[in-house]
């Protein structure tokens, strides 16, 4: 028999003893809030559910709850994210375009609503369009003022003859001046109010770049063409093999990337392969990526589509030729060109710990970190300050030090004693650094200041003044030392040596050929790969080869005494000697 004021009093009664412990609606067990809601009238849940959010308000010292948890830690979150604001460029390639450019570069007003945003440049660069792009764009220039798009800063440049859309990506880049840029084409398929949801992420996720994906779910995308679509995930997959990511679009327009990391990487393409080239070049540098779902309005090729099957083949072709090039850095006063190349080889970064690794102690400083290579074979420690005076560098050990507490990034010039971390060290370690300052002496009198008593300071030079040629020059070295101008050096500045290792005879053939002979200023991506490959084969054997080896490495001791003699702190005179060595 059917009892429905029973039915009715015993629900009742069994929410009064469910949100008698409850601290939350989303406390209550799934199955059972299901049933009670769908046996009670609406306006009687909405009382409930008042009433459980208020005990739960009172004890938590919220003012709302959801699926994503607590709205005051959302919204701390934001608080704190909206105290920096951006700048942003946004850079618009222009071909054949004279129907669609004006309404398209109109759509960008909705940034100017954008609390994110203090300073808007667009950049757009008509790359020798056939049709009368030119008239639009000066038609839409001189009407600038009647609108509210005049609060942004406008640049228009022109090509002579077309090149492509990476090539006027590049012109575009060299009048950024802001924090962000974006990439925003001259049609109507993408929308910049989707570009207001991706910014925030810079503040709240410290990303790198972010991508709008056309493939994750938003609020609607025009339904076109498959197979178009399909290529875009083909090369889209091929990407994810090559840079070990998870993209969904890697064929994206929108791609907001940091200003200062865009620039400092060398881009090539002049066409449609710009899209994989700076996905890769992104992934080689670490960089923080993320995506967000955007609406998408494709239109077809009697609109105006121009990419085609070509340049799905070409973009292969890029996928391929970038896949295995190792120019990520601009060149640059620090080498960052060069020592790109030589991080090809992880083992032989392996070796140099191995080597230095049972000289180490428990709080150590590294001077001239890079990007972390060594770092990352030498920790954990309980303190580890890692260093360099590259941005680029110091950004990329940023990085690093999101997993492991006990990592610490500091800005440090090895001959400037100010710039050098508080407190004192038992080990610092300086590889690759001393050769480049004028003032060797100096430098190692500013490591022995931060070591404590009975401190090591391990030392990597480059060995022997006759090996001395174009790749030390573009590097930025000062000298090659013999063991006897390295042990004067040290001892000068207060230091006893302790131990010297020879160390690497197997690079010392390919040094002295690219740099004496071919007098080349990188070294050969093959030859890079070639000693990765053949290293643990060789570096068993390594001090038994008829080389002279290519560094030495001194592990020294801070002297018990605290006095060093006044010849001994006197200035070190450097006498320039043939082949630009330097003799101390």
């Amino acid at each position: 028999m059917i009892r429905p004021v029973r039915d009715e009093q015993a629900r009742k009664k069994a929410w009064r003893k469910e949100t008698q412990w409850a601290t939350h609606p989303l406390d209550l067990p799934q199955g059972r809030v299901a049933s009670i809601w769908r046996g009670m009238a609406e306006s009687k849940v909405a009382g409930h559910k008042r009433h459980s959010r208020k005990v739960y308000e009172e004890r938590e010292g919220v003012v709302d709850y959801g699926r994503t948890g607590k709205k005051r830690q959302r919204e701390e979150l934001e608080s704190e994210a909206m105290e920096s604001k951006f700048s942003l460029s946004v850079l618009v390639p222009v071909y054949n375009e004279q129907y669609l450019v004006e309404a398209s570069l109109n759509r960008l007003g909705a940034l100017a609503e954008s609390r994110w945003l203090e300073r808007v440049r667009v950049i757009v660069v008509n790359d020798a369009s056939k049709d009368e792009t030119g008239k639009a764009l000066k038609r839409f220039q001189e009407g600038l003022g009647q609108t509210g798009l005049s609060r942004f800063e406008w640049i228009f440049l022109e090509h002579e003859r077309n090149q492509g859309k990476g090539a006027a990506i590049r012109t575009a880049l060299q009048q950024v001046d802001t924090d962000l840029v974006v990439i925003h084409d001259a049609d109507l398929e993408y929308h910049p109010e989707d570009l207001l949801r991706m910014i925030p992420l810079f503040a709240s996720e410290e990303a790198d770049a972010v991508y709008g994906s056309r493939f994750l779910a938003s609020d609607y995308r025009r339904v076109l063409f498959f197979r178009h679509s399909l290529g875009n995930k083909l090369l889209t997959l091929l990407t994810n093999v090559v840079t070990d990511l998870n993209l969904t679009d890697m064929e994206t327009c929108y791609k907001v990337v940091r200003a200062d990391l865009l620039k400092s990487i060398p881009l090539e393409s002049n066409r449609f392969g710009f899209e994989p080239e700076l996905t890769i070049k992104l992934a080689k540098r670490e960089a923080r990526i993320f995506e967000m779902p955007i609406r998408y309005s494709g239109r077809t090729y009697a609109e105006g589509k121009k990419i085609t099957w070509k340049d799905g083949v070409r973009a292969l072709g890029a996928l391929v030729k970038y896949g295995i090039s190792d120019r990520i850095y601009m060149a640059d006063e620090h080498g960052s060109e060069i020592l790109a190349r030589l991080n090809r080889a992880p083992r032989f970064t392996k070796w140099m710990a191995d080597t230095i690794r049972p000289y180490l102690g428990e709080r150590i400083l590294e001077i001239g970190a890079g990007i972390g290579n060594l770092t990352s074979n030498l920790v954990p420690r309980k303190v580890y300050w890692a260093s360099d005076i590259n941005p680029h560098y110091l950004d990329r050990l940023k990085k690093l030090k999101q997993t492991r507490p006990y990592l610490q990034v500091h800005y440090t010039d090895a001959s400037a004693g100010e710039t050098y971390p508080a407190g004192q060290f038992d080990t610092v370690i300086c590889l690759n650094v001393v050769e480049h300052l004028e003032d060797d002496v100096q430098a190692l009198r500013n490591i022995r200041a931060s070591l404590e008593k009975n401190g090591r300071a391990i030392i990597l030079v480059p060995n022997g003044p006759g090996l001395y040629g174009s790749l030390d020059r573009v590097l930025g070295h000062y000298r090659r030392y013999t063991r006897e101008q390295l042990q004067a050096a040290c001892e000068r500045a207060g230091f006893r040596v302790e131990k010297v290792l020879k160390f690497n005879r197997i690079g010392a053939p390919g040094w002295w050929w690219n740099g004496r002979i071919l007098k080349r200023t990188s070294f050969g991506f093959w030859q890079i790969k070639l000693l990765n490959t053949l290293l643990p084969v060789v570096r068993p054997l390594d001090r038994f080869l008829p080389f002279p080896h290519l560094s030495w490495i001194m592990i020294l001791r801070v002297e018990e005494r605290q006095q060093v003699s006044a010849a001994a702190e006197a200035p070190q005179t450097l006498l320039p000697a043939q082949g630009g060595y330097r003799q101390s």
